[in-house]
Order: structure tokens, then sequence, then C-alpha cells
């Protein structure tokens, strides 16, 4: 080890007890909507961004080391995406994204992985490129400001000897090297456990381990295993074996299961911990705890992103010259508005409310319901995608029916559980023919709480990931990249559960929504203010209108179901035993209008709108909620 080696941050840490790794990168990657056609690695460049809320996620876990997105940063890899000329570029890149991130709060590993090649199928030549591909790429991390540079999910042994000797060669980091290996507890080579940390250790390693495989608990006899090469062990197993479920292939291990094996490995004498393929910041958060429990570790911190490089509209991309929808511009204004403490009028207040589709060829009832609600003083008249998965007419059908014969303005949900990538592009090009440029983006209600349980879910996006679509062909691109000609003028909303069980991931996904091109927010019905109130002083920093959602309750019986069976609501005991005392009938919805008057009079002054779902079809109920305010007549 030489002199500059026994002064690495990274091998002081090492020395001070147990470590926190980071978890996958692609997984979360793809998440955000980088698609499996294109270079994870490439959005160092193209979506710096998005890698750097990854990484902060991570820190935010308490990650102590996270890991530069350049797995597969190397000449030989980036050669099927054109982009082998870049590849000291990308490198690069990723280090520096990683390095602004962690700041004091965490190391920087510099990812290594294979080529694809099997080196003892190649001439010399192509050995001498792969050595120079490993150079290359670890000397652009080093230049980065790397702390460590880690070899990870190598099969052959050969392979990973190269890549350390590169190491050594242009750099004087530390090396961790990992393998990968099968169900047989093997490397692709045949070498079993012991015998592969015996080798990295006389080759140069100064960490050795494993990580892939098929989920903890295949992974813990292997690295026990390698216990005895007397060198720290590192353990990044995946999330568990990949199943198929709804036609997406889903890692099933749970953070908490993650973490009852992290303290297994931390006590069995493995020295770092991390995750691998399916895992996420909620599977770290509980490796950090494991750790913490034995002397390691760090608590969670929050890790801001603002100060890294978002991504510029490119010279070749264009802006749409349709001027802002009507709902945009009163949107914005009414944020303003509240902004400046001006108080609440019809002028300067957003009500939107949700009119559904039919489930038949008439939609006579929806168009008068729509007619009542514009003249009763409503600016939007919103359109529900296949609700609680529930099979009615295309909700752009009834708002092209609603703008044509009543000049009104509307908001279409979009979901994804019913299109795949090439049908949500498909629909997202007639919207914008057809004018239809307000969404409400969703990842939508599965299949199986509804009408047909057994229909296929797509869900090839989520919500985040359909957001960046639209963001991407509001800039005159597809999501490959590709000039689309025109831009769109879409102004998209996401949704918001207030009342989330997991709130602080509510928050961190509203955030992501934000970056992916979320203009507004709507939230889920919300039945006490101070819930409410919480959430407004929660997402303050990022400047984003709120309407908040109202939905009357129905009765006791109908409080007890939004309490106990859908997810995100939540009614109070005191509103439930309200809605009791009222009985049924008129009695009880007239007193399910009084608790949502009683919420919009709490929070209008600090929200942009509100957001009415009327219940049953009752859509007389979103005016008699609306005479509260200033501006609206009573009912």
């Amino acid at each position: 080890m030489s002199q500059i080696q026994m002064q690495s941050p990274f091998l002081k840490a090492l020395a001070a007890g147990p470590i926190v790794f980071d978890g996958a990168i692609g997984t979360q990657l793809y998440e955000r909507g980088i698609y499996i056609n294109k270079s994870f690695d490439d959005a160092n460049l193209s979506r710096p961004d998005l890698v750097a809320a990854v990484h902060a996620e991570y820190v935010s876990a308490g990650a102590e080391v996270i890991t530069t997105n350049t797995f597969s940063s190397n000449r030989i890899k980036l050669k099927r995406h054109g982009l082998e000329e870049r590849a000291a570029e990308i490198a690069l890149a990723g280090a520096r994204i990683a390095r602004e991130v962690a700041g004091d709060l965490a190391l920087v590993a510099g990812s290594v992985g294979p080529t694809g090649r099997t080196p003892t199928m190649l001439t010399e030549r192509e050995l001498d490129e792969m050595r120079q591909a490993f150079r290359e790429q670890i000397a652009a991390l080093a230049e980065g400001g790397v702390d460590v540079i880690v070899l990870e999910t190598f099969r052959q042994l050969a392979e990973i000897r190269m890549a350390l000797e590169a190491a050594r060669e242009v750099c004087d980091l530390p090396v961790i090297a990992q393998m990968s290996f099968d169900g047989e507890r093997r490397t692709g080579d045949g070498a079993d456990p012991e015998r592969v940390a015996m080798l990295l250790a006389d080759w140069g390693a100064d960490v050795v381990g494993a990580n892939c495989m098929e989920g903890p608990h295949v992974l813990y006899d292997v690295v026990v295993d390698m216990l005895s090469c007397g060198l720290p062990v590192i353990a990044q197993p995946n999330a568990g074996y990949p199943r198929k479920v709804d036609e997406r292939l889903v890692y099933m291990a749970t953070p908490e299961y993650f973490g009852v094996y992290a303290r297994r490995f931390f006590k069995a004498g493995v020295r770092l911990v991390g995750g691998c393929c399916g895992t996420g910041p909620d599977h770290i958060r509980q490796v950090a705890a494991a750790a913490r429990m034995l002397g390691g570790g760090r608590a969670s911190v929050e890790v801001s992103t603002a100060r890294m490089p978002r991504k510029e509209v490119e010279p070749e991309c264009v802006q749409s010259q349709k001027a802002p929808t009507r709902l945009a511009e009163k949107i914005e204004a009414a944020h303003r508005s509240r902004a400046a403490g001006e108080p609440v009028s019809r002028e300067n207040f957003v009500v939107s409310v949700e009119v559904n589709p039919p489930s038949g060829l008439r939609a006579d009832r929806a168009i008068e319901a729509a007619r009542m609600l514009v003249e009763g003083g409503v600016d939007v008249i919103n359109i529900a995608d296949g609700p609680r998965a529930s099979v009615r007419m295309a909700n752009w059908a009834l708002g092209r029916m609603l703008q044509e014969s009543l000049d009104i303005e509307v908001i279409l949900h979009l979901c994804g559980r019913d299109r795949n990538l090439l049908g949500l592009q498909s629909d997202v090009l007639a919207f914008e023919a057809l004018d239809l440029r307000n969404l409400v983006v969703i990842t939508g209600d599965p299949p199986k709480v509804g009408d047909y349980p057994h229909a296929t879910a797509v869900f090839d996006l989520d919500s985040v990931g359909i957001l960046r679509m639209i963001d991407n062909f509001n800039h005159g691109v597809d999501p490959a990249g590709k000039p689309v000609g025109d831009a769109t003028a879409f102004y998209c909303a996401c949704g918001a559960e207030p009342a989330a069980a997991d709130y602080e991931r509510e928050l961190r996904r509203l955030e992501l929504k934000k970056a992916a091109g979320a203009r507004f927010v709507m939230t889920q019905p919300v039945y006490d203010p101070a819930v409410l109130d919480r959430f407004l002083a929660d997402i303050e920093h990022l400047d984003l209108p709120v309407l908040v959602g109202l939905l009357p309750l129905a009765s006791a019986r109908n409080a007890e179901f939004l309490h106990n069976e859908v997810p995100g609501m939540a009614v109070p005991l005191e509103v439930r035993e309200r809605m009791r005392a009222a009985g049924t009938g008129q009695a009880a919805r007239a007193e399910g209008v009084r608790i949502a008057q009683e919420t919009l009079e709490a929070v209008g002054s600090r929200v942009a709108g509100a957001y009415i779902m009327p219940p049953f079809g009752r859509y007389e109920a979103a005016l008699e909620i609306l005479s509260c305010l200033p501006g609206y007549a009573t009912t």
C-alpha cells in the first residue's frame, strides 16, 4: 500500500467502522424516464440533473459511499451506442456529478464494469484494446475526483485482473474488486468464492467482495466464504430474484427484508454493504439503520441538487409558439395572488370539477353537468382516465365534445396503466392535434381494483416517466431524442397525497415530478386542514401552484370506506363521527358539503384553487361547496 493510499479518506473511513454503499443506479434512472434503448451512462452528459437526483436520494437515505453512473463508460461498451469517442468525457462527467452531490456527506466510488468480452477468446490486439479501455475510463474517474475505484459485476477472473492492473497503472486510489457468481456459487470461469478472494488479494485489491446474484440470502454464503482472505469484504446483493408481475419484472425483496440481511452481513464480519439491481433508497435506508446498530453508518439527511446543472434545451430543439392555455394563465395568476397575500375572489381562484365520461355511448348527462358547472363559476372540467380501473368512454372524446359544444377548458387525466410506450406517445401527439393541452399525469390504478381484474396492466412508464416524455415533446423531441418537428405546448399537473402513509417518499416523488415537467399539483381529497398545512409548508420550496382536492362525503359508510380502503386518503375520527351523527340521505350529504367548505375556508388563502370530485355524479354538490367563497352564488 502506497503512502498516498494510507492517507485515503476511504481507507480511513473503512478502518473506523461499517460502511454503507448506495444501491442501483440504472434502475433508478429507468424509473425517471431514461429508456432502455439509450445509454444510461450518457445521462451524465444529457441529463446530469437526473443522475444528481439519484445520488442525492441515496445520500439522503444514509449512503456513505455513492457510486458514479459509469458502469458501462468504457469505449467498448459505448460503441453500441455510437459513443465510444466520448468515453472519457462521460466517465469524467459522471465522477464530477457524484463528487458535487456527495460534498462532505459521502465518499465517491468510481464504477467500472466489464467490457462484455471474454479475454480467453481474444487476440492480443483485442486484449490491448480492453486494457486501454480500462485505463482511459479509470484515469477519467480519478481526474473527476473519486475516492476509490470499484470494479463490479465481473464474471471472468482474467478480465478483472486486467482492470485491477489498469487501475494500478493510472492512479494511486484504493480499489474494490467485486465478482458476480452464478447459482452454483461459481464465476464464469469456474472459481469458488474463497479462491476468488485469495486471487484478488494477491493481485492488489484493497477490498474484495461480490455483487448482483439472486438476492441477499444467496450472496450471504458467498461473501462469508471470502472473509478468510484477510481483506475487508463488501456485499451488494440484488433486491431478490426478479419475478414477472403484471408483465413487468419486479424485484421481490422488501427494504425490511434487506435490512435484516444487512445486519447479518455486518455481524458476520462484512465491512461494506450496499445494493445492486432492483434496490433503491428505501433499501439503503435499512442498511444504514443496520450499520448504526453496530457503530457505523450515519443518520439520514436531506440533500439538495439545486446546484447541479440541468439539461439545457439543445440548439436543435424548438419551443412551441402557441399561447398558453386559459387554465395555465389563470393558475399562474392565482399562484401570484396567493404569494402577494391577496384575498380569494372568483377572479383569482381556480376551480376544477371532475366529470367522468359515460360508461356507454351517450354523453348528454356529462355535457349538461359541465354546462351547469361552468355557468356556476367553474373554470375547468376535469376528466378522469378510466377511474378505479373502470371501463368508460375515452376521456379525450368527452373532452373534445365539451370543447366543441360549450367552448370550455378541459383537463384530461393521463395514466400509464393501459398504454405502452408507443401508445402513450401516439395519444400525446393526438391530444396536441385536438388542442387538448391541459393534462393531469398519474400512474393509474391497477386493473385488479376495477371491472376486469385479470386485464393486463402495462405501466411501461409511471407518472414521472410520462411527465418526462411530455416535457421532451414540449421541446420538440421524442423519448429517443429524435426531433419531431413542431413542439407541443402541454400544461401538466401531477397528483399528490398529503396524507400518504409514506409521507417522505411522497415528498421525494413530488420533487421528481417537478423536475420532470409538472407545473402544478392536484391533491387527493383532504379532510384535515392540519394535514394540508403540513404538506403546503413542506413543499413551499418547490414553488408549485396547488389545487386542493375536495370530495364531499356522502355518508358515514362512505367516510369509513375512504379512510380504510383507499390508499392516500385519511378521514379523521372527528369527521367520521360527524358523518355518523348526521344520519343518512340529504342530511348526511349536507354535512359532507359543510366539511368540505370548512377545509376550503381553512386553506383557501394558501392555494391557487380547488379540485372538486362530486360523489356519485351529484355535480350540484360542487357549486354548494363553492358558495362559501366570495363571488360564487349560493345554490
